[in-house]
């Protein structure tokens, strides 16, 4: 009887160990729903719009300008920020607010990212934080889910 439990429980804890194994790698390299919050990318991406995110663009360095990324944020690696690529390594960008009389630009850095949010008054983006590594993207939003 005991040992018939054992069994059971054993077998019971291999299966989750397993799924959770699959579902991690799933997440991990596949993909996954995310909910984004915040007015920064308005009108493109509403707030409390559910998005699907792939992650295999990010491991084979597919990120290209335009796409728009789930990133770490810098400033707090616990949350995420949804913004949009505008240039990519060795790129040159415009480092100031859109308000700005005179202009500054600046180059991207290797291995780094330049992130805007499309609501550019609203935003807190790369024109605060600067540059963003590269190792921080977390996914690449492909479409609205609802």
């Amino acid at each position: 009887m005991f040992l018939n439990v054992l069994g059971k429980t054993f077998r019971f804890l291999g299966y989750t160990v397993q799924y959770g194994c699959i579902a991690h790698c799933a997440f991990e390299y596949l993909g996954g729903i995310v909910v984004c919050s915040g007015p920064s990318m308005e009108p493109t991406i509403q707030n409390s719009d559910i998005v699907f995110s792939e992650n295999l663009s990010r491991h084979f360095y597919c990120i290209q300008k335009g796409d728009i990324v789930i990133v770490k944020s810098p400033h707090d690696p616990k949350s995420n920020i949804c913004k949009r690529v505008i240039g990519l390594e060795g790129d040159k960008v415009c480092t100031s607010n859109p308000s700005d009389f005179l202009k500054s630009h600046s180059y991207v850095p290797k291995g780094h990212v330049w992130l805007e949010g499309d609501n550019l008054r609203n935003s807190t983006d790369s024109r605060c934080y600067g540059p963003v590594p590269y190792g921080l993207i977390r996914g690449r939003i492909c479409f609205k889910v609802y």
